[in-house]
Protein backbone atom coordinates (compact mmCIF):
# COMPACT_ATOMS: atom_id res chain seq x y z
CA UNK A 1 0.00 0.00 0.00
CA UNK A 2 1.78 3.41 -0.74
CA UNK A 3 0.78 6.31 0.28
CA UNK A 4 2.06 9.08 -1.62
CA UNK A 5 -0.07 11.66 0.40
CA UNK A 6 2.40 11.79 3.25
CA UNK A 7 5.01 13.14 1.48
CA UNK A 8 9.06 12.64 0.58
CA UNK A 9 11.16 12.96 3.95
CA UNK A 10 14.77 12.31 3.55
CA UNK A 11 15.54 9.70 6.14
CA UNK A 12 19.10 10.50 8.46
CA UNK A 13 20.72 7.33 9.75
CA UNK A 14 18.59 5.83 12.85
CA UNK A 15 15.74 8.22 11.39
CA UNK A 16 12.17 6.43 11.14
CA UNK A 17 11.05 6.77 7.71
CA UNK A 18 7.19 8.62 10.09
CA UNK A 19 5.77 11.47 9.30
CA UNK A 20 6.11 14.34 11.79
CA UNK A 21 2.64 13.61 13.42
CA UNK A 22 2.64 9.86 14.15
CA UNK A 23 -0.91 10.12 15.66
CA UNK A 24 -2.18 11.42 12.89
CA UNK A 25 -0.57 8.56 11.00
CA UNK A 26 -1.74 6.18 13.48
CA UNK A 27 -4.99 7.35 12.81
CA UNK A 28 -5.26 7.33 9.20
CA UNK A 29 -4.10 4.21 8.81
CA UNK A 30 -6.65 2.56 11.29
CA UNK A 31 -9.74 3.77 9.40
CA UNK A 32 -9.91 0.09 7.80
CA UNK A 33 -13.44 1.08 6.05
CA UNK A 34 -14.21 -1.65 4.34
CA UNK A 35 -13.35 -3.81 6.45
CA UNK A 36 -14.94 -2.39 9.42
CA UNK A 37 -18.18 -1.86 7.02
CA UNK A 38 -17.88 -5.84 6.55
CA UNK A 39 -17.14 -6.73 9.88
CA UNK A 40 -20.26 -5.23 10.81
CA UNK A 41 -22.76 -6.51 8.25
CA UNK A 42 -21.59 -9.57 9.89
CA UNK A 43 -22.45 -8.19 13.13
CA UNK A 44 -18.83 -8.16 14.16
CA UNK A 45 -17.58 -5.26 16.15
CA UNK A 46 -13.59 -4.07 15.25
CA UNK A 47 -12.70 -2.44 18.65
CA UNK A 48 -8.99 -2.93 18.05
CA UNK A 49 -8.56 -5.52 20.42
CA UNK A 50 -6.61 -9.50 19.99
CA UNK A 51 -10.18 -10.94 20.43
CA UNK A 52 -11.37 -8.80 17.29
CA UNK A 53 -8.82 -10.50 15.34
CA UNK A 54 -10.26 -13.78 16.39
CA UNK A 55 -13.85 -12.74 15.15
CA UNK A 56 -12.35 -11.22 11.80
CA UNK A 57 -11.30 -14.76 11.43
CA UNK A 58 -14.52 -16.42 12.14
CA UNK A 59 -15.80 -14.75 8.62
CA UNK A 60 -17.57 -16.21 6.31
CA UNK A 61 -15.40 -15.06 3.14
CA UNK A 62 -17.95 -13.87 1.08
CA UNK A 63 -15.58 -11.21 -0.45
CA UNK A 64 -13.60 -13.76 -2.01
CA UNK A 65 -16.23 -14.06 -4.64
CA UNK A 66 -15.65 -10.11 -5.37
CA UNK A 67 -12.06 -9.78 -7.28
CA UNK A 68 -12.51 -5.91 -7.29
CA UNK A 69 -13.07 -6.16 -2.97
CA UNK A 70 -10.63 -8.54 -2.31
CA UNK A 71 -7.17 -6.66 -2.88
CA UNK A 72 -8.69 -3.67 -0.88
CA UNK A 73 -10.16 -5.50 2.21
CA UNK A 74 -6.91 -7.28 2.27
CA UNK A 75 -5.26 -4.16 2.79
CA UNK A 76 -8.14 -2.82 5.56
CA UNK A 77 -7.28 -6.49 6.78
CA UNK A 78 -3.23 -5.84 7.24
CA UNK A 79 -3.99 -2.23 7.90
CA UNK A 80 -6.50 -3.59 11.38
CA UNK A 81 -4.35 -6.04 12.55
CA UNK A 82 -1.50 -3.35 12.40
CA UNK A 83 -3.14 -1.29 13.94
CA UNK A 84 -4.44 -4.15 16.88
CA UNK A 85 -0.29 -5.03 17.30
CA UNK A 86 0.22 -0.61 18.00
CA UNK A 87 -2.57 -0.30 20.39
CA UNK A 88 -1.59 -3.62 22.21
CA UNK A 89 1.97 -4.28 22.19
CA UNK A 90 4.67 -2.44 23.85
CA UNK A 91 6.95 -0.59 22.13
CA UNK A 92 5.50 -1.84 18.75
CA UNK A 93 5.13 1.20 16.45
CA UNK A 94 3.92 1.89 12.86
CA UNK A 95 6.50 3.36 10.43
CA UNK A 96 6.09 4.40 6.42
CA UNK A 97 9.25 3.17 4.16
CA UNK A 98 10.43 4.78 1.59
CA UNK A 99 8.51 3.71 -0.92
CA UNK A 100 5.15 4.14 0.95
CA UNK A 101 4.41 1.06 2.55
CA UNK A 102 3.22 1.20 6.27
CA UNK A 103 4.78 -2.04 8.24
CA UNK A 104 4.78 -2.10 12.09
CA UNK A 105 8.06 -2.24 13.87
CA UNK A 106 8.56 -4.28 17.01
CA UNK A 107 10.47 -2.79 20.24
CA UNK A 108 13.06 -5.69 19.34
CA UNK A 109 13.32 -3.68 15.96
CA UNK A 110 11.58 -6.70 13.76
CA UNK A 111 9.65 -5.47 10.99
CA UNK A 112 6.00 -7.09 10.39
CA UNK A 113 4.84 -6.52 6.69
CA UNK A 114 1.34 -6.44 7.84
CA UNK A 115 -0.16 -5.44 4.45
CA UNK A 116 1.15 -8.46 2.88
CA UNK A 117 -0.18 -10.66 5.35
CA UNK A 118 -3.76 -9.33 5.66
CA UNK A 119 -3.77 -9.74 1.58
CA UNK A 120 -2.89 -13.71 2.24
CA UNK A 121 -5.60 -13.59 5.11
CA UNK A 122 -7.96 -12.08 2.98
CA UNK A 123 -7.22 -14.34 -0.21
CA UNK A 124 -6.87 -17.78 1.52
CA UNK A 125 -7.88 -17.26 4.74
CA UNK A 126 -4.19 -18.52 5.99
CA UNK A 127 -2.42 -17.65 8.72
CA UNK A 128 -5.13 -16.38 10.57
CA UNK A 129 -4.61 -12.91 11.89
CA UNK A 130 -4.69 -14.10 15.16
CA UNK A 131 -2.20 -16.15 14.61
CA UNK A 132 0.11 -13.32 13.59
CA UNK A 133 -1.00 -11.77 16.36
CA UNK A 134 0.19 -14.42 18.91
CA UNK A 135 3.45 -14.77 16.74
CA UNK A 136 4.03 -11.20 16.53
CA UNK A 137 3.09 -10.05 20.32
CA UNK A 138 5.48 -13.13 21.41
CA UNK A 139 8.54 -11.48 20.07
Amino acid sequence: MHLPFLGHRHKKDGDAALPADPEGVAALLSECELLRSQADLAGVRLDDTPHSLTALDQLLPRWREDPEILPWLGNDAGLYLGTVVVRTVPGAAWEIRPDGEPVVRLANGREVEVVAAGREWAANGVPELSQWYAEVSET
